[in-house]
Formats: structure tokens, sequence, C-alpha cells
């Protein structure tokens, strides 16, 4: 991993851990696999984080062109998967 996740310096330690764990499963997805249901719980804790859409898409932009990892397209697979586990 030669890349940083994009973090807000204004968020609590806590909050901070939560996105980091939201990224973490995304790259989890990519490299792995990671149960939709862990994407689904963890992509809920960061919109609490993160409730704008336009924040959003600016941060998962970010972490996307860094790793070439897309939050949205794992969250989106996850969302319409009927499997347990999803890989990207």
């Amino acid at each position: 991993m030669n890349y940083s996740y994009p973090i807000d310096e204004s968020w609590s330690k806590q909050e901070i851990i939560d996105v980091v764990n939201f990224f973490s499963m995304i790259e989890k997805a990519y490299e792995d696999g990671v149960k939709a249901d862990d994407i689904l719980i963890s992509y809920t804790r960061f919109k609490q984080i993160v409730p704008s859409k336009s924040e959003e898409k600016k941060i998962c932009g970010k972490f996307e062109k860094e790793s070439g990892y897309s939050c949205y397209r794992t969250v989106k697979k996850a969302r319409e998967s009927n499997s347990n586990k999803i890989k990207m």
C-alpha cells in the first residue's frame, strides 16, 4: 500500500478509526473478498460521519484515485449481491 487514506482532521479519533475501517473493507473486497454485510455496516457508519453526498464523492474519489479501489462499485455490489461474500 503506497497511498494514504483521505482523513478530515476535524473528525474524532473514533470517527477516523471507523472511516479507516470502511476503506479497509473496500480494500479487502478487492484483494480477498469480504462479507457483503460487513461492507454495508461499515458504509452505514461512514455515512453517519460523512452524511453529505458531495463530501462522500470527494472523499471516495480521492481514495479511488490513490488506491484504484471504488467505494461506489463495492457498496453497489454488496447491496445487489445474493451471496454472503463479495469479491471485486
